[in-house]
């Protein structure tokens, strides 16, 4: 078997092979990817790149339970293939038994394609994009204003084979779009971003408009100190609060007294009331636009993840349904010992307050205000009420008597998106976005602009 001939199927199925632990599970991921950078308005940069990784998981039964071992390598060849193996054999023979044995999963059936050919992407994504791309930069360059900013693509086919006889596949899509207007002094800045899985449904010329508008408002700087403020948070600074707070959610975390969802006193606040608002968190496999992978890819194990559970089946799971926690993540060790369901993360979050304005229209509405733009390195501060800090980021604006009036500084803030949920005044129409914050790791998210009344902006950032 040539590493540069063989394909993803056979090389899990070779692996499965040459394996002699009492279970195993090989995960075969193909990559492809292509950029475009630009500055100034002007393109930079582009590439297209190529990647595959292998991950063995082994399992070895003992007296005092079962143990596992996972070793993951880039770009395997044939050669590497059984000492890859073997060395996670190794390390499960060394290792104690893991608290999260399962039985492997099995009996899922299996995916139709999962013999093909991996799907790629290349510079042809950009085929609509890069014209639209170069109208924006005359737009621009016209009106005064310089473009920063990148676009990425990638593919990654995901085979998935166990010992158990399961044979799965997962296609991925994922792209990101940011664009950052610049006046030509660079004293103003504005930013704007978009998830999207195939760009042909992003437009630059439309992002570079409300980026003009922006900068326009920006010409007017008004000084204001730290305080609470009425605050529209938009689309993408909710999105990037909801994740955090969904990365906090395990539910064994919560049964032991850790995190804001355990209950005083013991147990977890599933249950509970989090908002007088009907807002709904929830995530699903299916989710038009927002696909993920249905079932559960593991490459290591954690408090809300297991590598006995990879290839469970995945479905819809509302996090909070109608202001109420529902429920937390959970693995199938982690449901046994909290009494939960069993629910894994997805990879993709939709927060929806059935709320029909847009964040323009809550601007209009508004008396006194700020209007944020986007945030960035948050930072937990304290895991039992789950208080994050973080900046404010590529503008904040003034709102007065419903008209944006001009820009603010930056700020601190120190917040819990818990307490945000609890305090939230409206919740306007859910729409798909970018969370600015966690672009590198979680982009299939959609979220509504919320009007906070008390935004506690802590402190005054130079930040731009």
């Amino acid at each position: 078997m040539s590493s540069a001939t063989s394909k993803p199927h056979e090389i899990v199925e070779r692996a499965l092979e040459l394996s002699t632990a009492d279970g195993c599970v090989v995960i075969a991921e193909e990559e492809s990817s292509a950029n475009l950078r630009w500055a100034a308005n002007a393109l930079t940069t582009n590439g297209v790149t190529r990647g595959r990784t292998l991950t063995v998981i082994a399992t070895v039964d003992g007296a005092q339970g079962t143990a596992s071992g996972v070793v993951s390598r880039a770009a395997v060849t044939a050669d590497e293939l059984e000492p890859l193996v073997r060395a996670a054999e190794a390390a499960a023979r060394e290792a104690g038994p893991a608290e999260d044995a399962q039985p492997l999963v099995a009996d899922v059936p299996a995916s139709a394609a999962f013999t093909e050919a991996p799907a790629e992407t290349g510079s042809d994504v950009f085929a609509s994009f890069a014209p639209a791309l170069g109208e924006a930069f005359a737009t621009a360059r016209a009106g005064g204003r310089e473009l920063y900013g990148f676009a990425f693509h990638s593919m990654t086919s995901t085979y998935l084979g166990s010992s158990t006889g399961l044979r799965l596949r997962h296609d991925q899509p994922t792209g990101t779009l940011e664009l950052n207007a610049k006046s030509p002094d660079r004293t103003r800045s504005a930013w704007a971003g978009a998830a999207t899985r195939d760009f042909t449904d992003v437009d630059p010329r439309a992002m570079d408009t409300g980026l003009a508008q922006r900068l326009a408002w920006a010409e007017r700087r008004v000084e204001l100190p730290a305080g609470r403020y009425e605050t529209l948070l938009p689309p993408s600074a909710v999105a990037d609060l909801m994740i955090y707070q969904l990365w906090s959610a395990a539910a064994r975390d919560a049964a032991e007294g850790r995190t804001v969802f355990s209950r005083p006193g013991g147990g977890t606040r599933v249950g509970e009331k989090l908002s007088p608002l009907p807002l709904t968190l929830r995530s699903d496999p299916a989710e038009p636009g927002l696909e993920a992978a249905p079932f559960v890819i593991a490459h290591a194990s954690g408090d809300d993840i297991s590598v006995f559970d990879n290839g469970l089946p995945l479905g819809p799971v509302d996090w909070i349904r109608d202001g109420s926690l529902t429920h937390l993540t959970t693995t199938r060790h982690s449901a046994g010992l909290t009494g939960l369901p069993v629910a894994p993360g997805v990879d993709n979050l939709v927060l929806d307050g059935g709320g029909t304005r847009s964040l323009e229209e809550l601007v209009a509405d508004t008396e006194r205000g700020l209007l944020l733009t986007c945030l960035w390195y948050i930072r937990e501060v304290d895991p039992a009420t789950l208080l994050l800090t973080g900046l404010t980021r590529d503008g904040v604006y003034l709102v007065e008597n419903g008209e944006v009036t001009g820009a603010v500084n930056n700020f601190r803030f120190n917040e819990s998106p818990v307490d945000l949920l609890g305090r939230a005044a409206e919740a306007g129409r859910t729409e798909r976005t970018l969370p600015r914050e966690w672009s590198d790791y979680f982009t299939r998210a959609a979220a509504p602009s919320l009007r906070i009344p008390d935004f506690n902006m802590s402190s005054v950032s130079q930040g731009v």
